[in-house]
């Protein structure tokens, strides 16, 4: 695939900068995604550190805790430096602990979630918020993204977003509001959203692969090695470069297009401030190739 040179922010919707790696703080909640973070200082200090790091981009959701990690980023980041952007996302309800969540699309719902959103995080207006799904039956999905274009145009949404869709739907959205992110499942090991990312990144809208360097499937436990053809390829690149394989992955990603912006989540702050590294590594069109070609079957 053709690969471009980017800069280390991306102007979101045209207009909002975003650093080009950001945070996707959904694993500071409690056993089950349940419940507020254990750990609520070590949180704290975790997402200050993201911020004293350079990155401004932190993704979160209303489904996770539910609602307790939009409080631990208030308790943390609040009042924001003024080029922090949030993004969150609605329209997930989680009945108990575990992974189970169901889709509500209902109208009067979705303005809710945001003013809600937007209490909990304590922000007058949400930089970006996402519909968290395409799935929900109870509202037609056009309905849906028409509610978060009228809350974009009451003030309460800077840009909106999309999550958990197709290439299509995202054409449908587009055909009703300007839409400025997907986020999508999305890595060296996981190329099924391809169709859905390259329909993004023509539109100009940003792509937002979370669990970015996992080489396993969704709901796996993050991997960085993998299986043994993944490692092969990997592992030689990274001893190359004197990198690590998660900062070879990130650095794949981030070489797609500048509209590539990954939001790995992690417990630890040195982990993330390795990520980092990845944005000072440069691959090279035989790199880049081989580990294009991990995605044949």
């Amino acid at each position: 695939m053709p690969r471009n040179t980017s800069p280390r922010l991306f102007p979101l919707g045209g207009d909002l900068p975003a650093s080009r790696i950001g945070y996707g703080a959904m694993r500071l909640l409690g056993p089950g995604q349940w419940g507020p973070y254990p750990h609520h200082d070590d949180g704290v200090d975790l997402l200050r550190g993201v911020i004293d790091a350079g990155v401004n981009l932190i993704d979160t959701a209303d489904v996770y805790g539910p609602h307790s990690n939009e409080l631990l980023i208030h308790d943390a980041l609040a009042p924001y430096a003024r080029d922090v952007v949030i993004a969150t996302k609605g329209g997930f309800v989680r009945p108990r602990p575990g992974p189970h969540v169901t889709p509500i699309g209902n109208p009067d719902y979705l303005r809710q979630c945001v003013h809600m959103s937007a209490r909990r995080l304590g922000r007058e207006r949400i930089d970006l918020y996402y519909l968290h799904s395409a799935w929900a039956t109870d509202a037609s999905f056009e309905d849906q993204v028409g509610t978060l274009a009228e809350l974009r145009d009451e003030g309460l949404i800077r840009h909106i977003g999309l999550s958990n869709l197709t290439a299509d739907q995202l054409k449908t959205a587009q055909a009703i509001t300007p839409i400025a992110a997907v986020t999508a499942h999305y890595n060296v090991a996981a190329r099924a959203n391809q169709d859905l990312l390259d329909t993004t990144i023509a539109s100009g809208a940003a792509f937002v692969p979370w669990q970015p360097v996992s080489l396993t499937t969704p709901g796996d436990p993050t991997d960085t090695t993998g299986p043994a053809r993944l490692h092969q390829v990997l592992a030689p690149i990274a001893d190359a470069h004197g990198a690590t394989i998660p900062q070879v992955s990130l650095a794949w990603l981030l070489a797609i297009a500048p509209g590539v912006l990954p939001i790995p989540a992690t417990t630890r702050l040195d982990h993330f401030r390795a990520n980092l590294g990845a944005l000072d590594l440069t691959l090279t069109p035989q790199e880049l190739a081989a580990i294009d070609d991990l995605g044949t079957p």
